[in-house]
């Protein structure tokens, strides 16, 4: 693989510490969500870091399919839901949800534009077969 960009970040202190990465540019508290038994503080948590980026990169690879296609993808947008579960075992699995916005799109277009951006997004090839990822293309009423 050649390496096109290397993001670095330190973690102290687990779920209750400090994320930092080397450039400064992320710097701050982390907690453990109250439904996990944490103090419920008002800080970011690793199950939203990850929901942004994957929700970002997703999105930048609805754009290259887009422009593939020659799909004005418009005002669109992901929303990504990502779940901390236990399983049977008692381990801990992530899931992901992503909820694509493409307004005026067809339908079919739509799923098309979805699936094609699911299989090149590096977020959506990094989980693949290890976290159940689910793909909606949400719809104007």
């Amino acid at each position: 693989m050649k390496t096109l960009y290397k993001a670095k970040v330190t973690t102290s202190g687990g779920r209750e510490g400090h994320v930092k990465s080397d450039d400064g540019i992320l710097d701050m508290r982390v907690s453990m969500p109250k439904g996990m038994g944490g103090k419920g503080e008002d800080f970011t948590n690793p199950e939203q870091l990850f929901a942004a980026g994957y929700s970002s990169c997703f999105g930048s690879a609805l754009q290259v399919i887009a422009k593939k296609h020659k799909v004005d993808l418009g005002d669109f947008s992901v929303t990504a839901t990502v779940k901390l579960g236990s399983l049977e075992d008692g381990n801990l699995q992530l899931a992901a949800i992503l909820d694509c916005y493409i307004p005026g799109v067809e339908v079919e277009k739509g799923e098309q534009l979805v699936n094609e951006a699911h299989e090149i997004c590096p977020y959506s090839r990094a989980t693949r077969d290890n976290i159940d990822v689910t793909l909606n293309l949400m719809l104007d009423e």
